[in-house]
C-alpha cells in the first residue's frame, strides 16, 4: 500500500491568492503537488472590488471541469453561445474551446479541476473562430 500523493485540504484557515485572473482569488487544494503537476484543483471566488475582463481566450488543457459552489457566472462558449451556471451547475470545457466571461455574482465560488496542472492560456480576438478570421485579413483564405 502506498500513501504517496495523499492530500487533504480543509476550508478552516484556508488562504486565497491572486492568480491567473486579477478579478478572482484562488485557493490551491494541494492537488498539483500531490500529483506532481498532472492535475490542478482550486476553489475560485470573486475578488471584492475588482472589475472583470471579458477577453476571449482558450486554455491548453486535456481536461477542464468547473462546478459552481455558490452564486452564478455566465460564459460565452465557441459553438454554444451564452451559458449561465448557477450553484450546482457543472461544465466540462473541452480542450482549446474559445470562451469569455460575460459576468458573475459578487459571491461566486467555483471548484475547478484541470489537466495538466500547468496549462497555458492564450488570448484570442473572438470567441467565434470564424469572426476572428474575418477580422484578420491574413487568415481569410484559411477558412474558405
Amino acid at each position: 500500500m502506498t500513501t504517496e500523493g495523499f492530500s487533504v485540504s480543509h476550508a478552516t484557515n484556508a488562504t486565497f491568492e491572486r492568480g491567473l485572473r486579477s478579478f478572482y482569488e484562488y485557493r490551491d487544494l494541494g492537488i498539483r503537488n500531490a500529483t506532481a503537476g498532472r492535475v490542478a484543483a482550486h476553489v475560485i471566488r470573486a475578488a471584492a472590488g475588482r472589475e472583470f475582463s471579458s477577453q476571449p481566450h482558450r486554455h491548453g488543457t486535456t481536461f477542464q471541469l468547473v462546478y459552481v459552489l455558490k452564486g452564478w457566472i455566465e460564459f460565452e462558449y465557441e459553438g454554444q453561445g451564452i451559458v449561465r451556471l448557477e450553484a450546482g451547475s457543472c461544465v466540462h470545457q473541452p480542450p482549446e474551446i474559445r470562451h469569455r466571461e460575460i459576468g458573475h455574482s459578487e459571491d461566486v465560488e467555483m471548484l475547478e479541476v484541470v489537466l495538466p496542472g500547468d496549462f497555458r492560456t492564450e488570448d484570442v480576438a473572438a470567441v467565434d473562430a470564424v469572426s476572428e478570421s474575418l477580422s484578420n485579413p491574413s487568415d481569410r483564405g484559411r477558412h474558405g
